[in-house]
């Protein structure tokens, strides 16, 4: 397609076409509109003063008789831009007047009329026309009356060649601004075509270009940019996954190969098998929980769990998530306590219990200090669950090592172990799947320093109309 076939096809190029038949019309209807009642307005001017010089001129015969009306038509006639006078006899004959000849039958009908005349000093001029009034007088005699319509006749010419000139700048100007603006858009057009070729050739980086004005198309080129940014973000994640899938589950998956067939290499009775099935099966288990945990994340991250939101209350799930992991800590010599507040949220009650047994685990995990001389109170992990102005905050907080605030960012990564924590067994997931769960709700997970210790906070937005309470009731208490 030519350039110019590519430019009439723009919608920038009709739209200016469809305003431009649109303000043409308009602009000839409003010419029109003036020329009408400009014409109007002459013609009213002229029988104003045609009926004045009638009633006059009626006056001036009925007191001074017939001699008086030939002397007054006479002296009227010779004056600069006279009007049309003209008198005749009951048989027609022309008694008075400056005119020469008029169309027949004009002087036999009362009223008015537009005619046809020549004057008495200009008989050899073509046929002018006129608008005249003929008035019957006592005696049978007949008044005509009128003016020249070349006036009127002149400036409707110049009101129709004004339009037809107006109307033809209005085609040139308006066929120039929808060549000039069809240009801009399809230039800005193919430049966004362009790109969007490139990112569909691969090239995720790309990023449609956005002007300074701020129009509809650059705000359409920031809100696509944002979604490529999202999707390259998205892709990138994938690809992460994947290459973390292939080196993390590889050593587990090759350990459960290499365990069955030790077992069938060496194992030589009924327990040494139940032993090798045993791991197996533990081992399994493992991996079934690295892809449940993967599963999760997914869903947390593509807002598949949005169905599923419910109004709860999230000291239950704090004090259940207590309940069921005290055992477990008390096990591995730490005291597992809680502190919960009422606090209203709405989420998804088994993404968020979920995200808050990870970090459980975590602090049972790696939450115990390695001091000889630690105090009872440094082997504690705390469950907190309160709302904070508009959020409420679910927190576990432990006294071992922590992690160092340059490897935080790193921490919540998938598959991602500290060297603190490689001796210990995991899959790296527990922060990930936390994170991804706390930006489904509009929230966020925050790790920090508890000192010694770590302090790892799931903040979600608390409900309104909770928020709006707990407001009310922090200035009731200030006050």
């Amino acid at each position: 397609m030519t350039a110019f076939g590519k430019l009439i096809r723009t919608t920038a190029f009709r739209l200016t076409l469809v305003y431009l038949f649109l303000f043409a019309l308009f602009a000839a209807s409003l010419l029109a509109y003036f020329a009408w009642n400009t014409r109007r307005l002459i013609t009213d001017q002229i029988t104003t003063t045609v009926n004045g010089e009638v009633e006059e001129i009626a006056d001036i015969y009925s007191r001074r008789g017939l001699r008086g009306l030939v002397f007054t038509l006479e002296n009227r006639a010779l004056r600069p831009g006279a009007n049309l006078y003209l008198v005749t006899t009951p048989a027609g004959q022309a008694v008075a007047g400056n005119i020469a000849s008029l169309a027949p039958g004009v002087m036999a009908t009362n009223g008015w009329s537009e005619t046809l005349y020549r004057r008495l000093d200009d008989q050899d001029a073509p046929h002018h026309r006129a608008l005249v009034r003929v008035t019957q007088l006592s005696g049978g005699f007949r008044l005509l009356v009128g003016r020249d319509l070349e006036e009127r006749r002149r400036l409707f010419g110049v009101v129709r060649s004004a339009a037809q000139w107006s109307v033809l700048v209005v085609v040139v100007l308006g066929l120039g601004g929808g060549v000039f603006v069809g240009r801009r858009v399809l230039r800005r057009i193919d430049a966004m075509t362009g790109t969007a070729q490139r990112i569909m050739a691969g090239d995720l980086s790309g990023r449609l270009p956005v002007g300074r004005s701020g129009d509809e198309l650059d705000r359409l080129a920031e809100n696509l940019n944002a979604m490529l940014e999202r999707i390259e973000a998205l892709m990138m994640g994938l690809k992460e996954v994947s290459d973390n899938i292939a080196h993390d589950l590889k050593t587990p998956l090759t350990r459960l190969r290499n365990r069955a067939e030790e077992a069938l290499a060496k194992s030589r009775s009924e327990p040494e098998y139940r032993a090798a099935l045993e791991r197996t099966i533990e081992e399994s288990d493992g991996l079934i929980r690295t892809f449940n945990a993967l599963l999760m994340i997914a869903r947390a991250e593509s807002g598949q769990a949005r169905d599923n939101m419910v109004d709860f209350d999230a000291a239950e799930i704090a004090g259940g998530i207590h309940e069921l992991y005290e055992p477990l800590a008390e096990d591995n010599g730490l005291t597992l306590r809680i502190e919960a507040q009422p606090a209203q949220l709405r989420g998804n009650r088994e993404l968020i219990g979920q995200a808050l047994a990870n970090l459980v685990e975590n602090a049972i995990k790696y939450g115990r200090s390695d001091q000889a001389d630690a105090a009872p109170a440094s082997q504690e992990v705390l469950i907190e669950a309160r709302r904070e102005g508009s959020q409420v905050l679910l927190s576990v907080t432990d006294h071992g090592p922590g992690i160092p605030e340059a490897d935080r960012s790193h921490a919540v990564q998938r598959f991602v172990r500290l060297e603190a924590s490689r001796t210990l067994p995991g899959s790296g997931l527990g922060l990930s799947l936390a994170a991804a769960v706390a930006t489904l709700h509009g929230g966020e997970l925050r790790l920090t320093d508890a000192g010694p210790g770590l302090r790892a906070t799931l903040a979600f937005p608390a409900r309104a109309g909770d928020a709006q309470s707990a407001t009310q009731t922090a200035e009731q208490k200030s006050a």
